[in-house]
């Protein structure tokens, strides 16, 4: 593990999450709002992105050391979104806070522990960089079920794995 995959992971991160996000947006927030089904991790696709921002919120601000307080089972951790067009700057600015968080890291950051406290109050360590991968982790699986949500809703969304990343970053070659 090294700062610069952990960066490199994360900017993968983003550009999955903005490109089902676009997805969902074109489909209007009507859309974005309805329930899709109750196997999923959340209800709707708005639901879902809302959900997947708050776990990114909530890790920056418990790596900042002012973990926020709310409610186990809260998907939208205590967040209030009501539409895609309130989601999108506050998704934006915490992307650049992130990416500013994730700039002053170091390899020495990588494995120290990591002390935090459940929304329960129990103490958890976990090694920093772990939990660095946790967060893109998490959200893969949420992209996931948006991909299923999204072909039941409104057909086949565009793909989001790591290749078709780095074949936009280069332009689209192969």
């Amino acid at each position: 593990m090294s700062v610069e995959l952990i960066r490199e992971y994360w900017s993968y991160h983003h550009w999955a999450n903005r490109r089902l996000y676009d997805v969902v947006a074109a489909l209007g927030d009507d859309a974005a709002g309805r329930p899709v089904g109750k196997q999923f991790s959340e209800p709707s696709l708005r639901a879902m992105l809302v959900h997947m921002y708050g776990a990114d919120w909530f890790w920056l601000e418990t790596w900042r050391g002012r973990p926020p307080s709310f409610t186990r089972g809260d998907p939208t951790y205590g967040l209030k979104v009501g539409t895609l067009g309130e989601l999108r700057p506050r998704w934006d600015t915490l992307e650049a806070e992130q990416l500013r968080f994730l700039g002053g890291i170091t390899e020495a950051d990588l494995w120290r522990p990591l002390e935090g406290k459940t929304p329960e109050g129990r103490t958890f360590n976990r090694p920093f960089g772990m939990l660095l991968l946790h967060v893109p982790t998490h959200a893969a699986h949420h992209r996931s079920e948006l991909a299923t949500m999204l072909t039941m809703v409104s057909g086949s969304p565009p793909d989001t794995g790591i290749n078709s990343f780095y074949r936009e970053k280069s332009g689209g070659a192969v």
